[in-house]
């Protein structure tokens, strides 16, 4: 793996959640009902900061979940016959709510349609809306974002990583090519 550039540093990412906090009040007329589920791992932090962005912003609590995408991927028999039954818990109520689904970064979109099941079948949400970091390209199903951090055109032989600071010990998007 060969580092490419470094996308956005620290204080670029918190500038572009700070815009897409703004976007998701925007967008829904406030945060009534509004509640954050960030895909486990790195989309549960960043739904924290986006959550705590809007405090900052509207002086409101936004209640913040998360889902285990690992019982609803679409690879499952190459992950191993006996999958591991994890916690269906969201930690929040999602029921006749407006869901923010959060994640780092969008490229063929079946964990995002993953996450979506595992919404659904934990109760019946008003909506669900997708917010992301990256948007990469490469979707390999019809899903787009509602909020999108950075739009960064990629080849298939790139990575694009994207470090968080509760996980990794900083904030950080970088490209790495794979050859």
């Amino acid at each position: 793996m060969i580092y490419k550039a470094t996308l956005l540093d620290e204080d670029a990412i918190k500038r572009t959640l700070r815009r897409i906090s703004h976007e998701i009040i925007e967008k829904n007329k406030g945060v009534e009902d509004l509640v954050l589920v960030g895909i486990r791992r790195r989309g549960y932090p960043i739904a924290k900061k986006i959550a705590d962005n809007i405090l900052q912003f509207e002086g409101a609590e936004i209640p913040v979940g998360s889902v285990d995408i690992t019982l609803y991927r679409d690879d499952l028999s190459s992950l191993g016959d006996n999958p591991l039954i994890k916690n269906r818990d969201l930690g929040v109520d999602v029921k006749n709510k407006k869901v923010i689904l959060v994640d780092d970064v969008l490229f063929t979109c079946r964990t995002a349609r993953a996450a979506i099941d595992a919404i659904i079948d934990v109760a019946r949400p008003l909506s669900i809306q997708l917010a992301v970091l990256i948007d990469r390209g490469h979707k390999e199903l019809p899903i787009r974002a509602d909020y999108v951090g950075k739009n960064i055109p990629t080849s298939k032989d790139e990575l694009v990583s994207v470090n968080i600071k509760e996980i990794d010990d900083e904030d950080s998007v970088k490209i790495f090519d794979l050859k």
